[in-house]
């Protein structure tokens, strides 16, 4: 069962620590467990093998993993319909939060025993994974292990969506689509900090966690018309940015929802793919602009960059209390079928992390 409280383990004992003219490391063992996807399908195609302990070049660093974080993706990738990046580990997991065991010789800014987290293409349902050092963001003291690895994905997914690609701005009004899911409750939060004015689409359940991360309007999706609500809400004037998960189901309403040069950022087809009888006027009329992006696949220059920027603008938030990971349950990742299925009946407020042996 999941524990709202969290687990911990810090019996990870350092066994010896080397130093060679190509890596730096503390022992770790040739093969690792890790959560393979035996044959596509439901959470039960999940099974723990013996893998390989990844090797590192000499600019990355390899790290015990000690949590890590579901994400829509690693649901879609177990069902055979997101497959992995070529180059990417098979292993689903996009995201980790762990200590530093290994170093490569290129690697200046990280000592062994660095507690870290980072964004994955893959690999993070192990208990080990080797990353470019550029790639490690530092875990604040304050922080625990879950907590830091129910960020990366989320936090900058939403950064890259609200910041990189809308380009929100003070004053601004934004739509923010499933605003109780991982990264509907980091874009709530940042956009609060740029000083936007946040409406959420989420299930009543769920406005009070919206309410708390400070959203001004919530509309309940399965009641309410959230394109009659939003012209009410604005005297018909519109949002000036949209973050979409849903797409077919709300192609329309967000085009008629949107202000002039507004912005739709398109980031998943949850409803799927093929919107009917749209009609695209509002496009030319309100000068919009409509995008669509995945982080992913992206190259490792264009994360590193990610990662960089968001450090730069965002990351001492976490020490002041101002950004907060929101975490809705915690398992021992033994249990990982059982979190698939939990994800699966969408009742998650915030994230779900695994806790790794």
């Amino acid at each position: 069962m999941p524990q709202k409280d969290g687990l911990r383990p810090d019996n990870f004992e350092y066994l010896v620590s080397y130093h060679l003219p190509s890596i730096s490391y503390m022992s770790v063992p040739a093969k690792m467990r890790a959560v393979s996807i035996h044959e596509f399908g439901g959470p039960e195609k999940l099974e723990f093998i013996d893998w390989p302990t990844p090797q590192i070049g000499e600019s990355e660093v390899l790290i015990r993993v000690r949590a890590t974080a579901l994400n829509r993706a690693d649901l879609l990738q177990r069902m055979g319909k997101y497959p992995p990046p070529p180059g990417a580990s098979p292993i689903p997991g996009l995201e980790v939060a762990g200590e530093i065991v290994a170093i490569g010789k290129k690697v200046i800014n990280w000592d062994i025993g660095a507690r870290v987290c980072t964004l994955l293409a893959g690999g993070g349902y192990a208990q080990y994974i080797n990353i470019h050092g550029d790639m490690a963001m530092s875990i604040p003291a304050e922080m625990n292990y879950e907590e830091a690895a129910a960020i990366p994905e989320v936090f900058l997914t939403a950064f890259q969506a609200i910041h990189w690609l809308a380009d929100l701005q003070a004053g601004e009004k934004i739509l923010i689509h499933a605003g109780a899911s991982g990264v509907g409750t980091a874009a709530i939060q940042l956009a609060k900090m740029i000083g936007a004015k946040v409406i959420v689409t989420a299930s009543a359940a769920k406005h009070t966690l919206c309410d708390y991360l400070g959203a001004d309007l919530m509309i309940d999706y399965k009641k309410d018309n959230f394109e009659a609500v939003i012209a009410a809400f604005t005297e018909k004037q519109g949002v000036d940015v949209i973050i979409d998960f849903i797409g077919a189901p709300y192609f329309q309403a967000n085009l008629n929802s949107l202000a002039m040069e507004g912005r739709l950022v398109q980031l998943a087809f949850m409803g799927g793919v093929n919107p009917s009888d749209v009609n695209i006027a509002p496009l030319l009329r309100n000068r919009l602009k409509l995008m669509g992006s995945t982080l992913r696949a992206r190259n490792l220059e264009y994360k590193i960059r990610l990662i960089q920027d968001f450090q730069k603008h965002y990351w001492h938030h976490f020490s002041t209390g101002n950004l907060k990971a929101i975490i809705d349950s915690v398992y021992n990742w033994e249990s990982v079928a059982e979190a698939h299925r939990y994800m699966e009946s969408n009742q998650n407020q915030g994230k779900i992390v695994l806790m790794v042996d």
